[in-house]
């Protein structure tokens, strides 16, 4: 069987995987993220995901079975990608933004096996209650936010904003499961119910 490799550093999608029965190796690959001049949200996380497998795939190169899986997911709110906060502020900012509102996930999934790649995006429509400023700064408190895209995690202690989504809540947390899983499968990668 091939071995599956986990282009990101992100020890939420590694814990995703290992979730639904899927055995890999993890490695970080270092690509520019910046976005695009009227590069829209959907574009950029699709774009930014081929460029981490493509990467992935290059560090990959002599194994010639490998199989790499990469992933990118962007928070927008108003057309706008909300990125990892560089401060307090401006996460402090990002929150009161989402707010007693709905906003977007959008995820980005790729696999690639030599000449062959297969992308797919899954969106999520998330819905916030509304927040209190001291609900906001007790929040940044626990450290959380500091890494989130979004300034926030689903899967974590911001899980007592959501008041429920609309789509995938694996795809939030990082890694859509259930279309990652026919993905892998059609790659000859199996996941817990294929074993």
């Amino acid at each position: 069987m091939a071995s599956l490799y986990l282009a990101s550093a992100s020890p939420r999608r590694s814990a995703q995987l290992a979730q639904i029965g899927v055995a890999h190796r993890q490695f970080a690959c270092d690509i520019d993220e910046q976005v695009l001049p009227g590069e829209s949200a959907e574009a950029y996380v699709e774009r930014v995901t081929l460029a981490k497998v493509a990467a992935g795939q290059q560090r990959v190169a002599a194994e010639a079975a490998a199989v790499v899986l990469a992933a990118d997911t962007v928070v927008v709110l108003d057309g706008r990608i909300l990125g990892k906060p560089v401060d307090q502020q401006q996460a402090t900012e990002v929150l009161r933004s989402l707010s007693g509102r709905e906003h977007q996930v959008l995820t980005a999934v790729a696999v690639a096996s030599g000449e062959r790649c297969e992308l797919l995006r899954v969106d999520t429509t998330v819905f916030f209650r509304s927040l209190s400023e001291a609900e906001i700064a007790a929040y940044w408190a626990t450290g959380e936010p500091a890494d989130k895209a979004g300034s926030y995690g689903i899967q974590g202690l911001a899980a007592v904003f959501v008041q429920r989504i609309e789509g995938s809540y694996s795809a939030v947390v990082g890694l859509p499961l259930l279309e990652t899983a026919g993905l892998l499968a059609d790659f000859g990668i199996a996941s817990w119910q294929q074993l």
